[in-house]
């Protein structure tokens, strides 16, 4: 007699198969961003050991806990928010316009808050990071708000959505490079913010922007079965139960506040929201309630990571966080096109 198989077998040992992998990738990815976050604070003028850093953090009369707290850990907090913030922002975004290639700065949203800042310095006569935060978060509410009207409101489509974006950026960045070259002033007090750094981290600045990164990225996670919803087109959204225009103006705020908070702190760091989730969707695959968790832990990894090798590279001063990311994104995103193409020859 043939042998026969139970068909439930197989299905009760599913879940187990994936998500052993799953909760192995996640682990590892909290075990480098502490790795990073203990270097962060570790690496500087007057390096510590993890043992240095432990009681320059609990301990009040160690001989480094004054350092640890006023200089170095509002900077790995600010970048740990950061890059939770731009992470999640790419995510996100490329879901929003199907595009695994989208930046979260193409809906302008940098662009607002850059344009926002260059306006409160040179008019304003504002010159703290703790300034700047609300005047960029205004900027960048301000232009995603336009972008979606003049996308199409509800009826917004990924391509209207992209074009909006694209026009205002090149609007509002050339009127940011007008103002900056008419008042020298301004351009000197805004050189660091405009790079993209956190050497001027402060605890009041990190305070400022926690709150909207909290929201934003409680929004983003909420927004990950809609968003896989939607990828399925407009039609099947519906048949899911979703609804297309509220979950576009719903991504298109949660980006707002998780990329100007991030942009509003540090200025605008390139590529971080960018490669993190392209690099991510090749090991969960596409699916948000996986992508977007790894997002959010890797990619303080990349920000932090790069802010520890520029105060290496750069001793004795220091290579800003912006210029760092610009460069290892660079190449890194250079060497998946060529890999790409050679898949694809």
């Amino acid at each position: 007699m043939p042998v026969t198989t139970s068909p439930r077998a197989p299905a009760r040992t599913v879940p187990q198969v994936r998500g052993r992998p799953a909760a192995l990738g996640l682990l590892a990815a909290l075990l480098a961003l502490l790795a990073v976050l203990v270097l962060s604070i570790g690496v500087g003028a007057r390096p510590l050991s993890p043992a240095g850093v432990w009681h320059g953090l609990l301990d009040s009369g160690s001989a480094d806990y004054t350092v640890v707290h006023r200089m170095r850990l509002p900077r790995t907090l600010l970048g740990l928010a950061a890059g939770v913030a731009l992470g999640l922002a790419g995510g996100v975004m490329q879901a929003l316009t199907r595009n695994p290639l989208a930046d979260p700065g193409l809906l302008g949203i940098n662009a607002g808050a850059a344009a926002a800042v260059a306006t409160a310095t040179a008019f304003l006569g504002v010159s703290t990071p703790g300034g700047w935060v609300w005047f960029a978060l205004l900027g960048s509410a301000a232009v995603a708000t336009l972008v979606h009207a003049v996308g199409g409101g509800r009826g917004a489509t990924p391509a209207r959505l992209a074009l909006a974006g694209a026009a205002l950026n090149a609007t509002l960045y050339s009127y940011v490079d007008a103002v900056m070259l008419t008042d020298t002033s301004s351009l000197d007090r805004m050189r660091f913010w405009t790079v993209g750094s956190l050497a001027a981290a402060q605890p009041s600045t990190v305070t400022a922007v926690l709150p909207f990164i909290a929201v934003g990225t409680a929004a983003a996670l909420a927004l990950a079965r809609p968003l896989n919803a939607l990828a399925l087109g407009d039609d099947q959204a519906r048949a899911l139960g979703a609804r297309p225009g509220l979950v576009r103006a719903a991504a298109i705020a949660a980006v707002t506040l998780l990329c100007g908070s991030a942009t509003a702190a540090c200025g605008p760091v390139v590529f971080v929201g960018l490669l993190v989730p392209h690099l991510v969707r090749a090991l969960t695959g596409p699916d948000l309630r996986r992508l977007l968790p790894y997002c959010a832990l890797l990619a303080p990894v990349l920000l932090l990571g790069s802010d520890v090798l520029g105060r290496v590279l750069g001793r004795p001063g220091e290579l800003q966080v912006g210029t760092v990311t610009a460069v290892l994104g660079g190449l890194l995103f250079l060497h998946l096109v060529r890999r790409g193409k050679a898949a694809a020859a």
